[in-house]
C-alpha cells in the first residue's frame, strides 16, 4: 500500500500537477511546496503584471509623444525594462516553485527580488522622464544617487538569484520530464546575462570616473545581445517543459526535446558572446 501511495505521488509530480502536502508541526516548513497559493505569491504576480503593464503604457506613450528609441536618453527603456523586468519576475515565481527549498528562504528571496524590480524599473522610468540618462549619470548628486540605487539593485539581483541557482543544483527540481535540466539551465544562463550586466556597469563606471561620459554611454553596446539573450533562459525553457507535459509524448521523447533546446539556447548565448568578445 505505502509503495502504491508513493508511486502515485511520483506520477501525479511527473505529470506536472500539484502534489498535496499534509500541513507540517507547526513551525516547520515543507521543504518544497508546488505552486504556493498564500497573499504573498499572489502579491509578487501582482507586481510582475503591474511591471509588463507600465511597460505596456509606457510603449503608448512613445507611440503618441514619441521621442528618441535609441540612445542613453531614450523612450525604449521603460518600456524595455518594465516588459523585462515583469516577465522575468512572472517567470523566477512560477520557476523556483520547483526548487526543493524551505517556504520562508524562498518567500524571503522573492519578497526582496520583488522589491529590488520595482526599485529598478521606477528609477529608469524616472529618469526617462526627467530626460537624462539612467545609468552611468553623474552630472548632479541626484542622477548620482540614482545611479548608485540602481548599481546596488543590480548587484541585489545577482545575490537572490544565485541563491536560487545554488538551490536548483544542491537538489534536483521536481516537476515535470525535463523540467529539472530547463530549471537548471535556466538559472546557469541568467547568471550569464547578471555576469555581462555586472560587465556592462563596471566598465562604465570606470570609464564615467575617468571623464569618458560619452564613451561610457557607448561601451555597453558590445554586452548587450549577450546579456538580452540569456536573460531569458529561465523563462523560455521551464515553460518548454510545462508544455510538454501536456502533450501525449513519452517523457523520454520531451526530455531529448528539452535537452535539444537548451542545446539551441547555450549555443545561440555563445554566438552572442563571441559577438560580444569581438566587439568588445
Amino acid at each position: 500500500m505505502d509503495q502504491q501511495k508513493s508511486g502515485g505521488a511520483r506520477g501525479e509530480a511527473e505529470s506536472g500537477h500539484p502534489v498535496p502536502h499534509p500541513r507540517p508541526p507547526h513551525g516547520q516548513d515543507h521543504p518544497y511546496v508546488r505552486y504556493p497559493r498564500d497573499r504573498l505569491y499572489h502579491l509578487y504576480g501582482t507586481t510582475a503584471f503591474l511591471l509588463i503593464l507600465s511597460g505596456l503604457v509606457h510603449l503608448v506613450v512613445f507611440a503618441v509623444d514619441g521621442g528618441p528609441w535609441n540612445g542613453p536618453v531614450s523612450r525604449r527603456k521603460p518600456v524595455t525594462f518594465g516588459l523585462s523586468f515583469g516577465v522575468t519576475l512572472l517567470a523566477v515565481v512560477r520557476v523556483t516553485s520547483y526548487v526543493r527549498m524551505g517556504t520562508r528562504p524562498r518567500a524571503t528571496l522573492l519578497g526582496v527580488f520583488a522589491a529590488d524590480c520595482v526599485v529598478e524599473v521606477a528609477g529608469i522610468t524616472l529618469q526617462a522622464w526627467r530626460g537624462v540618462p539612467s545609468h552611468l549619470d553623474m552630472e548632479t548628486p541626484f542622477d548620482t544617487a540614482v545611479s548608485m540605487v540602481l548599481a546596488v539593485g543590480g548587484g541585489v539581483l545577482v545575490v537572490v538569484l544565485a541563491c536560487f541557482a545554488v538551490a536548483s543544483f544542491r537538489h534536483r527540481p521536481t516537476g515535470p520530464a525535463g523540467m529539472a535540466l530547463a530549471v537548471r539551465s535556466g538559472f546557469a544562463i541568467l547568471l550569464v546575462a547578471l555576469a555581462s550586466g555586472a560587465a556592462m556597469i563596471a566598465r562604465g563606471v570606470v570609464l564615467t570616473r575617468t571623464g569618458h561620459q560619452e564613451a561610457a554611454y557607448h561601451s555597453t553596446a558590445a554586452l548587450k545581445p549577450l546579456h538580452g539573450v540569456s536573460l531569458h533562459a529561465v523563462l523560455v525553457l521551464p515553460a518548454l517543459a510545462w508544455l510538454l507535459s501536456r502533450t501525449p509524448w513519452s517523457e523520454a521523447v520531451r526530455r531529448r526535446v528539452v535537452a535539444a533546446a537548451v542545446g539551441c539556447y547555450a549555443a545561440a548565448v555563445a554566438a552572442a558572446g563571441l559577438w560580444a568578445v569581438l566587439r568588445y
